[in-house]
């Protein structure tokens, strides 16, 4: 059986730094579950419940089964603003500032 805390330590979460979205729509086409534009022409997260979320660096989690669809969006960005960190540590696991 495995505990809470373990299951959560490897658990991820994007956001998009607005300011430097392109509003290509490329992470909206990877993962349309989790991307969206607004009518502002510029990429957000959307929630679980599927709500568009509009304040500056909102983050969501990233669904296991949407990992590689996120990540992909993440590399392929011409903008650079996708960041996929883990919840645990904050430490950004794809995205324009991994080490």
């Amino acid at each position: 059986m495995q505990h809470e805390a373990d299951a959560g330590s490897d658990a991820l979460e994007v956001w998009i730094d607005q300011d430097l979205c392109t509003g290509d729509g490329i992470c909206a086409q990877y993962a349309p579950e989790v991307f969206e534009l607004d009518i502002d022409g510029l990429a957000y997260v959307k929630s679980p419940a599927d709500e568009l979320l509009q304040a500056p660096g909102a983050t969501t989690p990233v669904p296991l089964t949407l990992l590689r669809d996120v990540t992909d969006s993440a590399k392929e960005c011409p903008g650079e603003c996708i960041h996929v960190r883990r919840i645990s540590d904050k430490v950004e696991v794809y995205g324009p500032n991994v080490e």
